[in-house]
């Protein structure tokens, strides 16, 4: 299954008084803002300290915090057991973490660019996306793969590409792309905790920029369902 979108309703007369984009917000507004890379740790954080199953696995998320920095502290704070370096092989980890979820454990695998997942599709499609369907519902995937997706800056071509038509196409993954740090943080947590193989595509433009963070976002309890429409902003139907 495939979530990609904002969904609008029509507010009451007046609401398009204010252009501002806060205006618009369904949620109080804290005066706190946050970037997307800081809300993602903050998620992947709470998760890990919330449940023994969960840890982080990828190409450099332990002693150097990942590539885009990410997991900063995670390894510090959790240790080898809860945050594992590996090998620069996507099929290899990709494969273990999903034996993993298989095996009960709550693994968010990281990939350094979701260009090079492309060498681990069989354990994305035919062993996480799939199991549970073909073991009648028997064996569940609790995963969640993340990383960077889509173009950025200097990055040449063969870390530019968008995945989020070719994962929507797979019967068996959830496919989350968020856009605001509270965004990132509710839809992550949300995967962290989903039953099934979750694909969250991150945009690499966007790690640094900030946003403003409701008051019920700072909670360690805030996460946004996957499958519910969250109404970004309302807008009057002419």
């Amino acid at each position: 299954m495939a979530l990609f979108g904002t969904f609008l309703r029509a507010p009451s007369k007046g609401a398009l008084s204010t252009i501002c984009r806060n205006a618009f917000s369904t949620t109080p507004r804290a005066a706190v803002t946050m970037n997307v890379r800081d809300a993602l740790n903050s998620a992947m954080e709470e998760e890990i300290k919330r449940d023994d199953r969960v840890f982080l696995l990828g190409e450099e998320v332990a002693m150097y915090e990942g590539a885009y920095k990410v997991s900063r502290g995670l390894w510090q704070k959790f240790g080898d057991k809860r945050v594992i370096d590996t090998p620069i092989s996507e099929m290899g980890f990709a494969g273990i973490a999903v034996g993993a979820a298989m095996a009960g454990l709550r693994p968010i695998c990281e990939f350094m660019t979701f260009n090079f997942a492309m060498q681990a599709i069989d354990q994305v499609i035919n062993s996480a996306a799939k199991t549970f369907y073909m073991s009648a519902g028997q064996v569940q995937v609790p995963i969640v793969f993340r990383g960077p997706n889509g173009a950025s800056a200097g990055v040449a071509a063969q870390h530019s590409q968008c995945y989020a038509a070719w994962y929507g196409h797979c019967p068996g993954l959830k496919v989350v792309s968020p856009y605001s740090a509270e965004d990132a943080k509710g839809l992550l947590k949300a995967a962290v905790r989903d039953t099934d193989p979750v694909v969250v595509l991150e945009n690499e433009v966007l790690y640094g920029a900030q946003f403003e963070m409701s008051e019920e976002a700072m909670s360690p309890d805030f996460v946004i369902p996957i499958g519910k429409a969250k109404i970004e902003r309302p807008v009057t139907l002419l």
